[in-house]
């Protein structure tokens, strides 16, 4: 491919998938050994819609089991076990991923402080990004104006454009979270990835973005 053709490197993630947070260590070394014609975009996937109703004793029990399984897949990856103790879960990442955008259109450069502070404070600090004063303290703690952020988390123009994030992540492809979607001229193209290898999907890039 020219070096001058359009590509796009499409990120479909939701900040509360336990995998993306697997994954975040290889995600950054794809991004730093990516051509430098292949533009990287992030769509949020919206893993579970808004939801104030407690996470059943059950569910809880299994997705702190699929905690424990990625620790074992994904060497290094690490879990703060006494989120399960201290919240109240709720089976909702709406919130989270509103968060995102709002960062976002608040301050571009904020989009990716927000989701690893979203990642952090969940999965090391043992916080509730489904609870709004969470992510409110979140916000303010990555420089972002608390005021405004609060007022735009849930306003109307943010979940719409969740929704329309959530469509295209479907549209172009994605497969769960995380999914990588390489846009070139020749259409959309999903890339496979390995939790623990890099090469694994710039090599498959490479052959892709000739």
């Amino acid at each position: 491919m020219p070096q001058d053709s359009q590509a796009i490197l499409f990120y479909v993630h939701d900040p509360m998938c336990s995998w993306c947070w697997a994954f975040a260590p290889t995600w950054a070394e794809i991004k730093q050994n990516l051509p430098e014609h292949i533009k990287v975009r992030y769509l949020l996937g919206g893993l579970a819609p808004d939801s104030n109703e407690p996470m059943p004793s059950a569910m809880q029990a299994a997705i702190s089991g699929y905690w424990r399984t990625i620790m074992q897949k994904v060497p290094g990856t690490q879990f703060n076990f006494d989120f399960w103790e201290k919240c109240e879960p709720r089976r909702s990442t709406y919130p989270s991923c509103r968060a995102v955008i709002a960062a976002r259109n608040q301050d571009v450069t904020k989009e990716l402080p927000m989701i690893s502070a979203i990642q952090h404070g969940y999965y090391l600090n043992a916080m509730n990004p489904s609870d709004d004063s969470t992510l409110v303290t979140l916000a303010s703690e990555i420089g972002l104006n608390s005021t405004q952020f609060e007022k735009d988390l849930n306003s109307l123009d943010t979940q719409n454009q969740l929704i329309e994030e959530i469509n295209m992540g479907r549209a172009i492809g994605a497969q769960g979270f995380p999914s990588l979607i390489l846009k070139t001229p020749k259409g959309y193209q999903y890339l496979p990835h390995d939790y623990n290898d890099a090469t694994f999907t710039l090599s498959r890039l490479s052959k892709l973005a000739l």
